[in-house]
């Protein structure tokens, strides 16, 4: 999809929660987002959860194509130190968004449009915050015609 075919999709739900896909690993932050379900915690109704191993696996161009395909933004609640996989995860992944936000931004979309935050398994109220101010950030990109 075209980045004029994105701003259109996004165009026609303005009134709209933003979607916003959410990279989660099944070992540390999957089990805080479904803490946040359990316990009936609000966030937008627009999250979707893909569940993957380890945060350095995520590629920028998956980022790149979920915009592409009318995601308003995506969330990727990372491990931090407590990978099990990789010692150097942190840097692995912040490596990771750094590309994609240039990715975005080379496709004429915002790099805000990716946010990271450590997510671990007891984490429910802080994903809950963070997914909540990531939603009024792309309701604001949204509100401002900023793709």
């Amino acid at each position: 999809m075209s980045a004029v075919a994105a701003a259109e999709v996004h165009e026609k739900r303005a009134g709209s929660a933003p979607r916003i896909l959410v990279f989660s690993t099944n070992n540390i932050s999957d089990p805080g987002i479904d803490l946040a379900g359990s316990q009936h915690m609000h966030y937008s109704p627009g999250v979707e959860v893909i569940s993957l191993p380890c945060t350095s696996g995520i590629k920028p161009a998956w980022i790149l194509h979920a915009i592409e395909q009318g995601f308003d933004g995506v969330f990727i609640a990372a491990d931090g130190d407590e990978c099990a996989y990789l010692p150097d995860c942190s840097k692995r992944a912040s490596r990771i968004v750094g590309e994609a936000q240039a990715l975005l931004q080379q496709h004429g979309h915002d790099p805000q449009r990716v946010k990271m935050a450590a997510i671990c398994s007891v984490c429910a109220e802080p994903f809950t915050k963070h997914v909540q101010q990531f939603s009024a950030t792309l309701a604001g990109l949204r509100s401002s015609g900023v793709q």
